[in-house]
């Protein structure tokens, strides 16, 4: 069978040294993306990275005495303890300070205006350095940024352009064709309606008032701008350009960049453009997400709402943080966060749906087994419904997982347990065991735990941590996602291991 693959990103992002809930949302639903995708078989490929030059590093660097590489090595070592901390599973985490990525970047540009796509002007315009944005008078809310509403201020310099408005007509021909290409639609009409059909105007890709940037190769006093330099890392990180290209080769076009919806026109209307000018492949899809959001806005260390996430980490474990992430929040719609949110949904689904399951199953089985996993004849009249839900959730899963559809996956993972708390009420086993009816408890009590099994397997793209967990437990080594729609495969004739309730309930702690 031909080797299946999978090339997902995440943006790179700007090196903030306030990390919040908020920044870990794309890179935890990537990782379950991706390791969902190794699952299912796909050699994956998973990028995530860091943006590190601009104006806004510069004048911070500035601000601490340090140089702007002092300034950004800090941040992004602790931008990668954060991932780790989140069990983020990456294939490379690009610096667009790497030299690899500063020699691609030349040679695209250089490229690029060989072929006359980008040439130089002058520039004059409004420029808001937070989000590192021009804007027109028309573009502007109230006299400011549209998208962080602060000051803009008018600039006037040399810089070269690109001729993005060259691709304009191909670019509307591209989207309308491949309606895959921008998720969620909403995206799609707000990028075609707003920015693209109204005009679009050339690009000003370098800039000459600051210095900490990619040096134009042939004009050193421009630095390149940061869109065409933080854009290019999903190539260069593939070596494009470079005397090893191969991984370029295997993995672009990329199947999925995942952004957040503040960025989707730099990545539905600036990137595909410069990949036509280059003669690439454009990705398959760019999906935006919502925005996490506290009482109707921004989570912000100045609004009072902000907390290192390391914080909900430690107080209430690294899968709980990711439950609610990926189950909580539609994907593509912005989503409400909070600790009172994150304690309901951990006490009600991971305390008393998982973990109190998983505990009382194991309890009975020792209780009534020794711990030794059996296994009987006997039926009862609730074991085909049980049966019947739990094997066609793979099915489900997969789904779902196609459409981006997170929250719904989960669920449909959670349906399994569920169903087995509500398997236990129905054939009371304790009831079974005053009778002395050993056959008919084993029954149930194999098929709890070959249903918990099951799912343990299903969540392993999304709780790792639980997953495997839940299957040391079992201490089976039946652990492949293929054969999840296979019931009866846990083995016999085996003891369990030592185990003890995966998660407590919580109470929200005073602050």
């Amino acid at each position: 069978m031909e080797n299946k693959k999978y090339y997902v990103t995440t943006p790179i992002y700007y090196p903030s040294a306030n990390f919040h809930i908020g920044h870990c949302y794309t890179t935890v639903c990537a990782d379950a993306i991706a390791r969902f995708k190794k699952q299912e078989g796909y050699d994956v490929y998973f990028l995530t990275g860091s943006d590190e030059h601009g104006l806004k590093i510069e004048k911070k660097a500035e601000e601490a005495h340090v140089t702007p590489q002092e300034y950004v090595d800090k941040i992004i070592a602790d931008a990668k303890d954060l991932w780790k901390q989140l069990n983020i599973e990456y294939n490379k985490f690009i610096r667009t300070t790497d030299d690899y990525h500063i020699e691609t970047v030349q040679k695209i540009f250089k490229k690029l205006y060989d072929k006359g796509d980008i040439y130089k002007g002058e520039y004059k315009g409004l420029y808001c350095t937070p989000c590192e944005s021009f804007w027109t008078e028309t573009q502007l809310v109230d006299g400011k940024c549209p998208d962080c509403g602060r000051e803009v201020y008018e600039v006037s310099e040399e810089a070269y352009f690109f001729k993005l408005s060259k691709y304009q007509d191909r670019l509307v021909e591209y989207i309308e064709t491949h309606p895959e290409f921008i998720q969620p639609v909403s995206r799609k009409n707000e990028m075609i309606n707003n920015f693209i059909k109204p005009g679009l105007e050339d690009l000003c890709v370098s800039r000459t008032t600051f210095s900490w940037g990619i040096p134009v190769s042939f004009d050193n006093k421009h630095v390149v701008y940061v869109w065409v330099d933080a854009l290019s890392n999903y190539i260069s990180a593939l070596g494009y350009l470079s005397d090893d290209d191969t991984l370029f080769k295997k993995f672009w076009p990329a199947d999925l960049h995942i952004v957040g919806k503040e960025i989707v026109r730099f990545h539905t209307i600036i990137w595909p453009s410069l990949l036509m000018a280059l003669d690439l492949p454009l990705p398959k899809q760019v999906f935006g997400h919502g925005w996490l959001i506290i009482n109707g806005g921004k989570i912000s260390k100045s609004l009072g709402n902000y907390k290192d996430p390391r914080e909900y980490i430690k107080d209430y474990g690294v899968d709980a943080v990711r439950y609610y992430l990926l189950r909580e929040v539609p994907f593509g719609s912005d989503g409400n966060f909070s600790e009172e949110l994150l304690i309901n949904r951990y006490n009600t689904d991971l305390a008393n749906t998982v973990g109190n399951l998983v505990n009382r199953t194991l309890s009975m089985l020792t209780k009534y087994f020794d711990g030794n996993i059996v296994k009987s004849d006997a039926r009862t009249e609730f074991d085909s419904d049980l049966i019947k839900l739990v094997t066609s959730t793979k099915e489900k899963v997969e789904s779902y997982m196609d459409k981006l559809e997170i929250p719904e996956a989960l669920d449909s993972i959670f349906e399994i347990f569920r169903r087995c708390n509500k398997y236990i009420d129905e054939t009371t086993p304790w009831i079974l065991a005053k009778e002395e009816n050993k056959d008919k408890l084993k029954t149930v009590l194999y098929n709890l735990l070959e249903s918990i099994r099951i799912g343990a397997i299903l969540l392993n793209a999304f709780l790792p941590d639980t997953s495997k967990e839940i299957l040391r437990e079992l201490n089976t080594s039946k652990v492949s996602y293929d054969d999840t729609n296979k019931f009866g495969e846990l083995e016999t004739d085996i003891h369990i291991n030592d185990f003890k309730p995966i998660f407590m309930r919580m109470e929200l702690k005073d602050e």
